[in-house]
């Protein structure tokens, strides 16, 4: 029986999504729950595995193609009688239904792992056809770390010489997703990584060879060269265009001396609780805004046209420059943290973000944001509210500045503190004492302890 694989939503309100990686082609045996496709949405690369058993009959979108929640991408033939065929009773057998007659137990359905129901909450469903077709497995949680998979040249690459077709590689997403951009095939690389799998450094080392396939053609002088606007491009242009003329912004600023800070975040490098972790100067701004939400929390709000929602926790976005463009993760609960927790939090929250590896759960739902523009080497910047949220706070680089200490004229470590807010549910005098608090407390790191 031939089954389609459509699209699923693996997000919250996810629309359509790119084709980046196909792990299988046109006649492979594939399994339930094996990974098939790599797709990116607006906010991740995901792995799809397979619901079905049996042989890929067609792939019926090509990469780099983007298509809607629900469009059908794969069929597979599983080996199931079609509905409406008949097969010959078994002599002596008890027909189904009959009296005395065994109730037959009705099978499951394959469940896209992940994203399907819990087996504790479901009752099986009956399948239409007699036969008995490969049942899924009983309970599937996860789907299984993948092996190797089979790596399908792109067709307008050439192919390589001595190649044969298609080739294993083992390769994580991101890696898969930065060989694709930069075109280097990974059938041509060597790993250096664990198992013999293909780490970035390898990709970019490829790159920098001499035989290796430049990622762009050259425009030339005068030329034009035109990018699609899909994925987290097209994502936060409409998020951004929707905030921006949709809540009234006001920016406010205020320069900091950020001295103390700088100290408390050497100390704090020096104890065992941050062993392993990257302590910077965020992480304290971080804290400061926990703490200023806290005693102010109609900044960590949302607007609707019937009421104002106040939040009495904080999902923390903090905004990540990524390969694939901007992107906001969240620490969840970041308000019932510690500070060595937090800074884990942040460390691991980052880490992620850059590989591609943060998942739609962990970029939705956030309650407000801080974005550090300061690691451009930029002093300040006007940042545009995400939707949903009330505020956001930009903190700049931290250089070194003249600054009047007790009358007297000193070079001080100084940054510049921006914090946008929606005037509908944000006063002057709210985001004002806001951007205050923030700045008192990074001036002097002991407020916390006090204020918090």
């Amino acid at each position: 029986m031939l089954r389609e694989f459509k699209l699923p939503d693996v997000g919250e309100g996810l629309t359509e999504a790119e084709i980046v990686k196909w792990h299988v082609a046109a006649g492979d045996t594939v399994k339930i729950n094996q990974t098939i496709v790599e797709i990116e949405t607006a906010k991740a690369v995901v792995e799809l595995p397979c619901p079905y058993e049996g042989t890929v009959s067609a792939l019926m979108v090509s990469e780099g193609q983007t298509v809607e929640v629900g469009t059908p991408i794969i069929s597979v033939e599983d080996g199931a009688e079609e509905p409406g065929e008949s097969i010959p009773p078994v002599e002596g057998a008890v027909e189904p239904g009959m009296v005395g007659g065994p109730t037959p137990k009705p099978e499951r359905e394959p469940v896209l792992v992940g994203y399907g129901v819990m087996p504790s909450t479901t009752t099986r469903r009956p399948r239409k056809q007699p036969a008995a077709a490969p049942a899924a497995p009983t309970a599937p949680v996860s789907a299984p770390a993948p092996a190797p998979v089979p790596a399908q040249p792109q067709a307008p690459a050439p192919a390589v010489p001595g190649q044969g077709g298609r080739v294993s590689v083992l390769a994580k997403p991101p890696v898969r997703k930065l060989a694709k951009d930069l075109g280097v095939d990974l059938s041509t690389v060597v790993g250096t990584g664990p198992q013999g799998s293909i780490t970035r450094d390898d990709v970019q080392a490829a790159v920098a060879a001499p035989v290796a396939v430049p990622y762009q053609a050259a425009v030339p002088a005068g030329g034009e060269e035109r990018i699609p606007v899909k994925g987290v491009r097209k994502a936060t242009a409409q998020a951004m265009v929707a905030s921006a003329f949709s809540a009234p912004h006001v920016t406010e600023w205020l320069q900091v001396d950020v001295t103390g800070t700088m100290e408390a975040v050497r100390r704090m490098r020096e104890l065992p609780d941050f062993a392993g972790v990257k302590v910077s100067p965020l992480l304290l701004v971080a804290k400061a805004l926990l703490t200023a939400v806290k005693r102010y929390p109609i900044a960590n709000a949302a607007w609707t046209d019937e009421e104002i929602i106040v939040k009495r926790y904080v999902n923390l976005g903090i905004a990540a420059a990524t390969e694939r463009g901007l992107i906001v993760p969240k620490i969840k609960d970041a308000h019932a943290m510690s500070l060595p927790e937090l800074a884990r939090a942040l460390t691991e929250l980052t880490e992620r973000a850059r590989a591609g590896k943060c998942t739609p759960a962990e970029l939705t739902g956030g309650t407000i944001t801080i974005t550090n523009v300061g690691v451009f080497g930029v002093d300040a910047g006007t940042p545009i509210i995400n939707p949903g949220e009330v505020a956001i706070l930009a903190i700049g680089q931290i250089r070194d500045m003249p600054w009047v200490v007790d009358g007297q004229l000193a070079v001080r470590k100084v940054a510049t503190l921006a914090l946008s807010f929606d005037h509908r549910v944000i006063d002057g005098e709210q985001g004002s004492y806001v951007l205050r608090d923030v700045g008192a407390m990074l001036e002097d790191p002991l407020r916390m302890l006090a204020w918090g």
